[in-house]
């Protein structure tokens, strides 16, 4: 990646924080009726309208969950297809850490491998076989438009093999009302990582601009796109998503760009939300490293979809992270493990 300096990424994930941040700011837009609920309702936060504007108004909000769980599903996913990790699932009590060809078992939330790409950037928890904290950190997201102006309720029932609700005289009561999130909503997002090497961020990355479902029910629905706006290497944390939020929707009605109850332009808030960053990067007091955008963010996604168009190219990018994240196991995971075995 050239673009990108690689020389400001640690050359090996450090066993302790070290202040090595890139975050990636983007606008997540949704296309098409997604689900992003807790308990059967939509998630929703009253909030400050903008940092400006004290006007108190009820927003959607993607938790945190809601955004990197599909992110990291991606790339599993993308390592069991190019052979890095074993396609096999574990049965109950199989003890095993490779199979017959020597490929990691990793079953997500049941047999965490410790040392794939998704595990050390991701982490994980596998109770008192130890535990690895996530360097991919993220937090709940907000809509720029209000609740009301950002979802539609819809009417499901599940019909007989016939068609109909009825079968044999008796009508079906499988019939309900969910909210869904509408098209065209815009949930500013800020994700930062924390001590990658650079392959391991350029696999984050990848998996940011690969996903495309997100929330409940992902084979039916839950389409988002992912636009970036920026990359910031700095040594400490950036302004949150509720900041860049209001900050953002401040910029965008004095444009006269929200115009109840229409959805927001995304071009028009791509362009605000550029204009907005290095404004918001000064109030941060971090060093920033390297700043990402226009051109030169989008001449960096050009360099990766150019690399992972082609099946030799992504199977690099995914060997590269995998060497990243297994030198991190064998420098601090795998000793610490054969002690605890020992006592």
């Amino acid at each position: 990646m050239n673009v990108l300096k690689s020389e400001l990424f640690p050359m090996q994930v450090p066993p302790k924080p070290s202040g090595n941040y890139a975050h990636i700011v983007m606008l997540r837009l949704t296309e098409s009726y997604p689900l992003f609920q807790t308990d059967g309702e939509l998630n929703t936060a009253r909030v400050s309208a903008g940092a400006a504007n004290g006007e108190i108004i009820t927003r959607l909000t993607m938790f945190k969950r809601k955004q990197t769980t599909p992110e990291r599903l991606t790339g599993r996913e993308l390592l069991r297809k190019y052979g890095l990790i074993s396609p096999e699932s574990v049965a109950q009590g199989d003890k095993r850490e490779t199979d017959a060809n020597g490929l990691p078992i990793d079953e997500y939330n049941v047999s965490f491998c410790q040392w794939t790409p998704d595990a050390i950037a991701y982490g994980y928890a596998i109770g008192d076989s130890g535990s690895e904290r996530s360097k991919v950190l993220s937090d709940t997201c907000y809509s720029i438009t209000t609740y009301d102006d950002s979802h539609e309720a819809f009417t499901l029932n599940a019909p007989y093999e016939s068609g109909t609700m009825s079968q044999r005289g008796s009508v079906t009561s499988r019939i309900n009302e969910q909210d869904h999130v509408q098209p065209q909503v815009i949930f500013p997002s800020v994700l930062t990582t924390r001590d990658l090497t650079a392959p391991l961020f350029t696999y984050v990355l990848n998996n940011v601009l690969r996903t495309r479902r997100y929330g409940a029910q992902t084979t039916r629905t839950g389409r988002v796109e992912n636009h970036l706006v920026a990359i910031v290497l700095a040594d400490g944390e950036i302004f949150s998503n509720l900041k860049f939020t209001q900050c953002l929707y401040d910029c965008l009605l004095a444009e006269d760009a929200i115009k109840s109850p229409d959805p927001i332009d995304i071009h028009v808030a791509l362009r605000a939300a550029q204009g907005l960053i290095p404004d918001l990067l000064k109030n941060d007091g971090v060093a920033i490293k390297q700043l990402l955008i226009g051109d030169e963010l989008q001449n960096l996604i050009n360099e990766l979809r150019v690399t992972t168009a082609d099946e030799a190219g992504m199977k690099a990018l995914l060997e590269g992270a995998f060497n990243s994240s297994q030198a991190y196991h064998e420098a601090w995971l795998a000793p610490a493990s054969k002690s605890s075995k020992k006592k």
